[in-house]
């Protein structure tokens, strides 16, 4: 096995009260505790070696490859000006900026942190076969991400504590559904030692 971790969305627009997102998700996010767990995998992953991709979701001027195709994405696309790349609520949240300066970071303008960027071949050049996935929201980008890269072959774990979403009940659900459509569920504990 040739691991990688996937680290997606860790971005103020989505954790933090004042993002895009906050509304929904910043008071889950905080009571969870997930942005301390998750900030502790990756540095114990990059202590061990393990490469770790940040993913951002931002929208560059014209728009990139964002398509107004869903709720969520026609919010975004009215709101574009928040998540230009240089924008405040684009940036990575600063519990975890200096570990994307040890790994690497994508910009994409979609749900799936390995669409519209180059993540699967950068993947595929490094010969990583296996990735654990972090992030927010469970039932949106880690969820869209992990089926993703299962149906391009990679062997995909979401780590269930270092994933939140909105509600108690969507993040249950969606890991419910990834125990299904991936090769597993794990802790960050459990991704460690695997790795």
């Amino acid at each position: 096995m040739n691991a990688a971790v996937l680290a997606l969305h860790w971005q103020v627009n989505v954790i933090k009260p004042e993002g895009f997102f906050g509304g929904m998700l910043a008071e889950p996010v905080a009571r969870s505790g997930v942005v301390a767990r998750a900030a502790g995998f990756h540095a114990a992953a990059l202590e061990t070696g393990l490469p770790v991709i940040f993913t951002r979701f931002v929208v560059p001027e014209g728009e990139g490859a964002l398509v107004r195709n869903t709720p969520v994405m026609g919010a975004v696309a009215d709101a574009q000006a928040l998540f230009r790349p240089d924008a405040a609520g684009a940036q990575l949240i600063p519990e975890m900026a200096a570990q994307a300066k040890l790994g690497h970071v994508f910009d994409n303008q979609k749900l799936s942190g390995l669409a519209g960027n180059d993540v699967l071949e950068w993947l595929r050049a490094q010969d990583i076969d296996t990735v654990f996935i972090t992030g927010v929201a469970t039932n949106l980008t880690v969820e869209q991400t992990a089926r993703h890269g299962s149906d391009c072959g990679l062997t995909v774990h979401p780590v269930a504590d270092c994933t939140a979403a909105g509600t108690d009940d969507a993040h249950a659900a969606a890991l419910a559904n990834l125990d299904l459509v991936t090769a597993g569920c794990l802790t960050a504990a459990q991704a460690l030692e695997l790795s």
